[in-house]
């Protein structure tokens, strides 16, 4: 049981001294404060943020597309769940740092990555290519927090769900009034310029920031930009505002309101989610099968009650803490299950879809590759810093700190299943 919480929680074998000489409760808490468990538990944001650090498309050796600071994003992600800065504040800052603390330059900008790190293609100022980088926005936004596939509706009204064309170009003007933004970065030690015969660029943070105007987007017939329709102001889903929709100030982009709208008490989604991809960290399986699409043509839930009540006291009691609501799972006699697999049980329930055991699970190539090398007394402990190539056997350095390509993804990675940085990943 307590090896299986230091992989879930840690994604490290445990410290077979330590864990003997603790009871569960109590090495539950020493895992949850563990440099360790931001490092395991960024894996599943990553992939639903669809990092990566280059693009799909790189012609020749021009690399003015790709990102080679993202692991500043990464090591922000690491450092926000370590910190078990609340999901709703996860969520703020990483789609508006930058206006929520507009008088301190440097407060979280790392965070914006979130959005900064999308794919961009070439022909920038081509209408029809910022039209495709705004779906990317959308959809990574839609899914990966809200559970519903609204991309669906840029070129016709959504067929199953309740999300007209007129609420993806309402959330696609937030993204048209931002712009990427490479910040640069003071060098360290950097000393005397006229001393300083280091020719390179200083490094960058790759980010979003309000563009330099604001604008709303007209629906456009069929997704063709070049049959605009009736313009449509910023805002945020119909549906999830009793049905009318939240406008957006003009003022701005309107990426600090939708990050409210997203994670207020009144939206039923965002927490149900999240809860849901966690319970599937846990446990092997989710309570909602398709844990990106919520909707009409999404897996009901197979214990609805379990997700609610979790989801609720997830906001309201754990004051929407990572580590509150892992607690409160790994510390429950569902979680706490023997894995044998008795027959009569079996024979009733085949499919174990009362939990009566824990599924066995494999370990994820993340966790192969760090367990191979804290056995052996070899793995490198640090914490941050720039990213390594997966192939290298020397490097003893954690699997959440290897580089990520949209453009070449690394064999070893690939091998395993490693989800496309392309998109975004349901899990």
């Amino acid at each position: 049981l307590k090896r299986r919480a230091a992989f879930d929680l840690t994604g490290l074998p445990p410290d077979f001294a330590k864990a003997e000489d603790l009871s569960y409760e109590v090495y539950v808490e020493e895992l949850l404060a563990s440099p360790a468990f931001g490092e395991r538990w960024a894996r599943l944001w990553l992939d639903v943020a669809r990092y990566a650090e280059d693009q799909a498309h790189i012609v020749g050796n021009n690399k003015s597309l790709t990102y080679p600071n993202a692991w500043m994003y990464r090591d922000w992600v690491i450092h926000a769940l370590n910190d078990d800065l609340p999901y709703d504040e996860f969520l703020r800052r990483q789609l508006a740092a930058d206006l929520m603390f507009p008088d301190d330059a440097d407060k979280d900008r790392a965070a914006l990555g979130f959005m900064g790190l999308g794919p961009k293609y070439y022909r920038r100022g081509d209408l029809a290519v910022m039209a495709d980088e705004w779906e990317d926005r959308v959809d990574t936004l839609s899914r990966g927090v809200l559970g519903l596939t609204v991309a669906c509706s840029r070129c016709h009204d959504h067929f199953f769900d309740p999300i007209p064309t007129s609420d993806y170009y309402a959330l696609a003007g937030v993204f048209a009034s931002s712009e990427l933004y490479n910040k640069p970065l003071p060098k360290a030690g950097a000393g005397n310029a006229k001393n300083n015969k280091d020719k390179q660029p200083a490094a960058t943070m790759h980010l979003v920031r309000e563009a330099k105007s604001m604008r709303d987007l007209p629906v456009y017939e069929r997704g063709n930009v070049k049959a605009p329709g009736a313009t449509v102001p910023r805002g945020f889903l119909t549906v999830l505002g009793g049905g009318k929709r939240r406008e957006f100030g003009a003022r701005t982009s309107g990426r600090l309101e939708l990050a409210e709208a997203l994670v207020s008490r009144d939206n039923p989604l965002t927490a149900r989610v999240w809860v849901n991809r966690v319970w599937a960290e846990l446990l092997g399986r989710p309570l909602v099968a398709t844990t990106s699409n919520f909707g009409a043509l999404g897996e009901k839930p197979s214990h609805p009650d379990l997700l609610d009540d979790l989801a609720v006291r997830f906001m309201e009691e754990g004051d929407w803490s990572l580590k509150w609501l892992v607690r409160e799972i790994v510390l429950s006699s569902t979680y706490r299950q023997s894995s044998e697999a008795v027959p009569a049980k079996l024979a009733e329930d085949p499919a174990n879809e009362l939990y009566w055991r824990m599924d066995r699970r494999r370990l994820s190539v993340e966790m192969l590759r760090d367990a191979t090398f804290a056995a052996a007394g070899s793995l490198d402990r640090a914490i941050g810093g720039k990213s390594y190539e997966a192939s290298a056997p020397d490097v003893a350095r954690r699997a959440v700190y290897v580089r990520v390509s949209r453009l070449k993804l690394d064999p070893m990675l690939a091998l395993f299943d490693f989800p496309d940085p392309n998109l975004h990943s349901p899990g």
